[in-house]
């Protein structure tokens, strides 16, 4: 515990230069705003701001990402709860019942406890993760080639079993990122793949190029055929403060939603959708009278939120320990690291303490930061939910082409961009989640690296896979996950869980 909390104490030093706590403000008022505003999710926004972090110090840059995702966890509730619009996507559920509650003049209780449940649960997983990063990094400097590779298809497969909607399109999406993560210079041969002889295509296409382009404008694309007409159910809320009554009621689901929401962030493809879905489910089912919950259950607001945003903090614990993204967010967060010159992975921790402890403890500032943003700040976030999009979409699209042309001044990388906005458009029309296209897209070179040391080290045994016990170990999780998937019973009961949602 001593070396803990030296280690803490040595992220607070990092974290709180004037610098840092203002970019971590920043951060999470920019995602308290895109979780506000229906339509731009925090994958979109920090595909967005990837290029402009090129100039700041790795740590800030980090803590401002970070804060944008957490931050759009608790942004989002406030437009479900007042025009019954999610915010955000992990948000969905809170509509149900803060809505509701809205409608019945509760609509300041609502959102006290949303943003309080929020607070309790993200400084709980933040603990979390600072008490399991030490372990697991040290497990992960265990893991060699094959380790690394079994864990990788692990993931892969994961997110495949628990990506929404059809099977067959998440593994479509999966090889097309497999092999959008192939085009470029193969690094042992020298010999170029998929570049088709153009110069920008040597390097493999960038990473902003497709994520600004799958998420970003794809997404401005998709909200500009929507119809933008937003009431406003509330616009004085009231008392923001739960009553004691409230917080009778509220506790247990708030302890509950973070424990479920700590487990399942760091599940891939988990995180905090998964998270407030699941802990919504728990609180009907443990219910003394289930027929409350859509009727203003304040168990339904507590207990999703809190789940969320603590599934969305312990998202980072693949990441920061095992150097794995277990979501599309996660992957952004890889890519950020890689333009700054980081490979992540466990490592971390011993050559960039500063920057592993730094990160941590700015999540602690950053969620009080957004309890001081989001409670006595309501009326501002109130008014920006009447700014039409007509007005909102084009500067951001034009945002989005500034900063993809910025990072090599390449008019070719632009055109690459707007076609991938084409193409997340076209995956939105077919319900194909991008998520995973983004998932294999960045893990594709990293397996392909993995693979061919682990059979090198081999002398090409591909037994080595199976001969060494933790590889063995996970590709048998991966085994028993294809099989959940082929099984019709359990099969059927994932598609009937989607559909709930």
């Amino acid at each position: 515990m001593t070396e803990l909390g030296g280690q803490l104490l040595q992220g607070f030093d990092a974290a709180l230069t004037v610098g840092n706590v203002l970019y971590c403000l920043l951060g999470v008022t920019l995602g308290t705003l895109i979780g506000v505003l229906p339509g731009i999710g925090p994958v979109a926004t920090i595909a967005m701001l990837l290029p402009t972090t090129y100039g700041l110090p790795p740590l800030t840059a980090l803590i401002m990402l970070a804060g944008i995702y957490y931050g759009a966890q608790y942004g989002g509730s406030t437009s479900a709860i007042l025009v019954n619009l999610p915010g955000e996507s992990s948000s969905v559920v809170t509509c149900l019942d803060g809505y509701a509650m809205a409608r019945r003049g509760r609509a300041g209780a609502a959102l006290g406890i949303a943003a309080l449940g929020s607070f309790f649960a993200g400084s709980v997983a933040t603990l979390i993760i600072a008490v399991l990063a030490a372990p697991l990094a040290a497990l992960a400097l265990k893991f060699g080639p094959a380790e690394y590779f079994s864990l990788m298809v692990l993931g892969l497969i994961a997110a495949i079993v628990l990506a929404n909607g059809s099977v067959i399109k998440a593994i479509a999406m999966i090889a097309l990122g497999l092999l959008l993560g192939l085009v470029g210079t193969d690094v042992n041969s020298g010999v170029e793949r998929f570049s088709f002889g153009i110069p920008e295509l040597s390097d493999g296409f960038g990473f902003v190029v497709v994520s600004m382009g799958i998420f970003g404008i794809a997404e401005i694309i998709h909200n500009l055929e929507k119809n933008e007409q937003r009431d406003i159910f509330a616009t004085t809320v009231g008392r923001l403060l739960p009553t004691r009554d409230d917080f009778r009621q509220s506790w247990k689901p708030v302890l509950r939603g973070t424990f479920l929401g700590s487990l399942l962030g760091i599940l891939p493809g988990g995180g905090a959708i998964l998270s407030s879905f699941a802990s919504y489910t728990l609180e009907k089912k443990l219910a003394r009278d289930p027929s409350r919950f859509g009727q203003g259950a304040i168990e339904g607001v507590a207990g999703p939120e809190s789940a969320n945003n603590a599934g969305a903090q312990t998202s980072f614990i693949p990441l920061l320990t095992l150097g794995i993204p277990p979501n599309a967010v996660m992957a952004l967060m890889v890519g950020a690291m890689m333009i700054h010159g980081i490979v992540p992975g466990p490592q971390v921790m011993t050559e960039r303490p500063e920057l592993f402890w730094g990160l941590i403890a700015s999540m602690w500032i950053g969620n009080a930061l957004l309890v001081l943003l989001n409670l006595p700040l309501i009326g501002l976030w109130i008014r920006l939910l009447k700014v039409p999009y007509r007005l909102l979409y084009p500067a951001i699209l034009l945002f989005c082409c500034v900063g993809i042309y910025s990072v090599n001044q390449s008019a070719l990388e632009l055109a690459f961009a707007v076609g991938f906005g084409l193409l997340g458009y076209v995956f939105i029309k077919l319900d194909c989640e991008p998520a995973p296209l983004l998932l294999g897209f960045v893990l594709g070179p990293l397996m392909e690296e993995n693979l061919r040391r682990a059979l090198l080290l081999a002398r090409g045994d591909a037994l080595v896979f199976l001969s060494r016990p933790l590889s063995a170990f996970l590709l048998f999780l991966a085994l028993l996950l294809v099989l959940a998937l082929v099984i019709p019973n359990i099969r059927k009961t994932r598609d009937q869980a989607f559909q709930d949602s």
